[in-house]
């Protein structure tokens, strides 16, 4: 088994899935890029959400009122009925070296592995801006933070590219051309 996976997929859907993180509280961040691979492809996917909870669905954690250092000391066995969540929107897959940003015909199976996408991994991926389009078409209730993180993180790994930011600019301006006053706020954002 490899050991730099982060989360392993316990629900599945055509357009994401939902993954418990390995350790408490060590989830990718919102808007990264992360992929589960599997027999015959490579699925890339957006963290669209981070969560702790409870282990038991309709139980709800207490309060306390003590520093989370002072509960490990005096109540340890809180923190194994507690765990972590993402969950993904699926972007796109890899076959073979062959890259498509579209939803891939299988949903990743249960208990596969999650992966963060290393820097290489995330500007291949992005080159393409489509990516962009299947987060504004996923109909979440806070598409333009996605956008933002996306962005953001695609920026990222086009460091060494001065153009990257424009190529985005303009693929945005496309897709919200009818909507001047959110294109400009999301660039404003994006860009600070």
């Amino acid at each position: 088994m490899n050991e730099d996976w982060i989360a392993e997929v316990v629900e599945s859907g055509t357009t994401g899935f939902v993954a418990e993180c390995r350790r408490l509280h060590e989830a990718p961040p919102f808007g990264a890029l992360v992929r589960v691979p599997s027999a015959d492809r490579v699925l890339f996917g957006l963290v669209i959400q981070v969560a702790t909870r409870s282990l038991e669905p309709y139980r709800r954690p207490t309060a306390y009122g003590k520093t989370e250092a002072q509960l490990q000391a005096e109540h340890p066995q809180i923190f194994e009925l507690l765990r972590t969540e993402i969950e993904a929107l699926l972007l796109g897959y890899a076959e073979g070296s062959r890259r498509y940003t579209l939803l891939p015909p299988q949903p990743p199976r249960l208990h596969s592995f999650v992966y963060e996408c290393r820097p290489e991994e995330v500007k291949s991926f992005t080159d393409s801006l489509d990516f962009l389009r299947l987060i504004f078409s996923s109909g979440r209730a806070n598409t333009d933070e996605l956008l933002i993180a996306a962005a953001r993180t695609a920026v990222a790994a086009h460091a060494d590219d001065p153009f990257y930011p424009v190529r985005l600019g303009q693929e945005l301006a496309r897709l919200l051309k009818d909507d001047y006053d959110r294109l400009s706020a999301l660039l404003r954002r994006i860009a600070s």
